[in-house]
């Protein structure tokens, strides 16, 4: 067995006592291991002047399934020069930055671990398009991987909700999906909105009844998040609220809130969510409300979306909203798509511009959150790639939430409507490294359950990222030195190393396999393919992800609130 020992360097672990410490860090058989100072090694290598952090974990970006690749199919323009392996190590100034709005399979590995990312989860798997999502998020080299499964439009969940079946019933069919579709967790897309939009519904609130199925987004949010806690699934509700991006939307994420009950839940991209109707423009930051919401209820944790100006494109499964901004599309273009009449999804590509008055609030009102949040382990710093922008701008907006002065400088070229009145001009909160690390590395791990993840404790997976300590953030966090998954070097300086495959992390829920006979009875009826072709066996899903490892993370049935 090989033993590496990375000497000398400042260990940035916030899950563990003596973060920030300079000592060495000891490697064996994929393995972080304990050291004796003395102890020979096989290879030294001088972490001296640098940071040394665990791999980073992206919780939500759109990298594998069917809206993805609609994306690249609409805007083939973007990344006809970036898919070669040669294209794909010219980091970080060769290519056109647009060519990561929706990059392919490769260049994607190859950026996230360039950058020192070792992981990234996709957040909308549709159950009938999980074969095509494993064997997307597979081919993607490098990262270790796994995605959330969506219900809460599907029709047999709203007709069982409609009929009143026992919630027991309810909650085995979650746990049948996350089995069958090898998911790590559960999304909800705008709760029975999407499916009644095909009812000619141009909204949903939460207390709002589908205009078919007579149910509240507040009885499926309520419904899902309590069937996930009795499962003892991690990861808690993967919530995309209702009123995406809607002015006054701050109503509905306080209704979400409280639908909840105390009930853990996720709110992804919630600077979409965070708009009030204040002003001359009808359109205002609702940051304040949401953060003090947030603050007040532990069981609520977070990611952003925070938007970063320029080329983007923006895909969502929430269909009802993506036609609604189809109009404002650029270039000129969009896509609109359903899948077994259980979910949809919309492509839209869109430019933030600085002197655009609604762009420039949403880039403010996502800062105002990052920086107003007291629990950093509750906050995941996301853009939503490529809703907001692409993964690629992490360091920049690294070092908007790290350096004041440059936050200001950046707020002074917005525009000046924003500058004036953004509460972002009285902020004065830097966030450290310690928050930087829990925000994309030990924050992230713990929500999704990954034990041996996002620390540098000894027995965790040696996923290892080492960036020369620099003034500028920015630089710093785009090239690190060195790069290591499970052990093995995989980035240097920039320069991809090795490309080794990733693994795939998803739950098995413990259920009642009864209520497979009533599954079987809706699918010989409404499904195109037979139930027993629908779940993915191990050994399938070893096969999809090119033999990558299969991490089954551990459940706690009638897990704690």
């Amino acid at each position: 067995m090989k033993t590496l020992r990375l000497r000398g360097g400042r260990v940035v672990d916030p899950a563990n006592p003596g973060s920030g410490t300079i000592r060495d860090i000891g490697v064996r058989d994929g393995r972080i291991v304990d050291l004796h100072p003395d102890a020979p090694a096989d290879e030294v290598i001088d972490c001296g002047g640098c940071l040394v952090m665990a791999g980073g974990i992206d919780l939500h970006t759109h990298i594998g399934g069917g809206k993805v690749n609609l994306a690249r199919l609409l805007l083939p323009e973007l990344q006809r020069d970036c898919c070669t392996p040669d294209a794909a190590q010219a980091w970080p100034e060769a290519l056109d930055p647009a060519a990561h709005v929706v990059p392919g399979t490769l260049l994607t590995g190859y950026r996230y671990a360039q950058m020192g990312y070792t992981s990234a989860f996709e957040p909308a798997m549709v159950p009938a398009n999980a074969r095509h999502a494993h064997m997307e998020m597979g081919d993607v080299p490098i990262l270790d991987h796994g995605a959330y499964v969506m219900l809460g439009s599907d029709e047999l969940l709203l007709r069982w909700m409609a009929e009143g079946k026992p919630f027991e019933q309810i909650r085995d069919y979650i746990g049948w999906t996350l089995n069958a579709t090898k998911a790590l967790g559960l999304k909800v897309v705008n709760p029975g909105g999407i499916s009644a939009f095909k009812f000619n519904q141009r909204k949903l609130d939460v207390d709002e009844h589908h205009s078919h199925w007579r149910v509240t987004p507040r009885d499926i949010l309520h419904t899902l998040a309590r069937g996930l806690t009795e499962l003892g699934v991690p990861h808690p509700l993967h919530i995309h609220g209702s009123n995406l991006g809607i002015p006054g939307n701050i109503e509905s994420t306080l209704a979400t809130i409280d639908a909840l009950e105390g009930l853990r839940a996720h709110l992804t991209h919630i600077q979409f969510h965070s708009y009030g109707t204040e002003g001359p423009k009808k359109f205002s930051s609702a940051a304040l409300q949401l953060v003090e919401a947030v603050n007040r209820h532990p069981n609520i944790s977070i990611d952003v979306g925070q938007i970063m100006f320029g080329q983007t494109v923006t895909a969502s499964g929430d269909t009802m909203r993506q036609l609604a901004n189809a109009h404002h599309a650029s270039p000129r273009k969009w896509v609109g798509a359903d899948i077994e009449c259980d979910a949809g999804c919309g492509v839209v590509p869109f430019r933030y511009k600085e002197q655009s008055y609604v762009n420039a609030l949403q880039w403010a009102i996502g800062l105002e959150i990052f920086l107003l949040v007291k629990d950093p382990w509750r906050v995941v710093l996301t853009t939503d790639h490529p809703n907001g922008g692409p993964f690629t701008s992490y360091p920049h907006l690294i070092r908007l939430l790290m350096d004041r002065d440059f936050r200001n400088e950046q707020l002074a070229r917005i525009h000046p409507d924003v500058a004036a009145n953004s509460a972002l001009k009285d902020i004065t909160r830097e966030l450290t490294l310690d928050e930087i690390a829990i925000m994309t590395r030990a924050g992230p791990a713990r929500l999704l359950g990954l034990a041996d993840r996002g620390h540098l404790a000894a027995g965790a997976a040696a996923d290892i990222a080492v960036y020369r300590e620099a003034g500028d953030p920015e630089s710093m966090f785009t090239t690190p030195e060195h790069v290591f998954k499970d052990g093995v070097r995989v980035a240097y300086k920039g320069r991809i190393t090795a490309s080794p495959v990733g693994g795939t992390h998803f739950v098995e829920p413990a259920f009642d396999r009864g209520i497979e006979k009533h599954l079987k009875a809706h699918h010989d009826v409404h499904g195109s393919v037979r139930f027993e072709h629908l779940a993915i066996s191990h050994d399938e899903l070893c096969e999809c992800s090119r033999c990558g490892g299969t991490h089954v993370v551990a459940c706690e049935p009638g897990g704690a609130v």
